[in-house]
């Protein structure tokens, strides 16, 4: 390691990013990432896991909004 760096040329925030714009990787179970597979395996339309955790993890928030009291 240098004694001293040069920072005379550098730019404040140029890798910055909102957290907002952070897309952090999200990991499934194995035995529920093989269900949702094994399931677009049968079917013979476009099938995205994405799409479709999503669209559930949002019913899911959906029931318990009715829920909450």
């Amino acid at each position: 390691m240098k004694d001293e760096y040069d920072f005379s040329d550098a730019e404040q925030g140029k890798f910055y990013r909102p957290l907002e714009e952070l897309d952090i990787p999200i990991y499934l179970d194995k035995e529920i990432k093989e269900f949702f597979l094994k399931k677009m395996e049968s079917k013979d339309e476009e099938f995205s896991l994405n799409k479709t955790i999503n669209y559930l993890i949002k019913q899911d928030i959906e029931i318990s909004k009715r829920l909450v009291v």
